[in-house]
């Protein structure tokens, strides 16, 4: 019979699978909107041609960049981190400074945040909102972004909250090498 700790360990690297999935995607997103970048620059300025939606769909794809990129940063190991004195830890310290932020700050945060985004979400939804602009997109896609990466980021958190569990119980290997960046 598996424990809970082996079962909670099959489903952080479901969503760690999840995480590296919606990564991909935020690296495709990389280069289409370097390429509708490019091809907006080269019709302004060569062909004295302009559209408001082909602007809009960049600002969307870097949504997308970002909010789905994040979970996969968090699986990494390379969010960003005030550097004080974790670079200085050793042993299972790092361990536990990440198992406190990740409960009293990451999860907190980002379950309000998803909370939080969802109702905008669903009314420019609901209501098929438009862009200002003239020939602009609908705005949903764009506001979907906010609940979709803030959810998969707390349960790339609950993930790496189980992951680090299971590494102190002697459980689960994990790369625990923070390099610290340069200064």
């Amino acid at each position: 019979m598996e424990t809970m700790l082996t079962v909670l360990l099959k489903l952080a690297l479901s969503m760690d699978a999840v995480s590296e999935r919606f990564g991909k995607l935020a690296a495709w997103a990389v280069l289409f909107a370097a390429m509708i970048s490019a091809g907006n620059a080269f019709v302004r300025y060569g062909v004295d041609w302009s559209s408001n939606a082909m602007l809009e769909i960049q600002w969307y794809m870097f949504a997308y960049i970002v909010m789905a990129g994040a979970p996969l940063v968090l699986k990494l190991n390379e969010h960003v981190r005030v550097d004080l004195i974790y670079g200085k830890l050793k042993g299972n310290r790092p361990v536990y400074v990440d198992l406190f932020g990740l409960i009293f700050f990451l999860l907190p945060v980002m379950g309000l945040l998803a909370w939080m985004s969802f109702p905008y979400f669903l009314k420019t939804f609901m209501t098929g909102e438009m862009s200002q602009n003239a020939g602009g997109l609908v705005r949903w896609p764009a506001t979907l972004a906010m609940p979709l990466g803030f959810t998969l980021v707390f349960f790339q958190g609950l993930s790496e909250i189980i992951k680090r569990v299971a590494y102190l119980q002697g459980s689960y290997a994990m790369d625990m090498h923070y390099e610290k960046p340069l200064q």
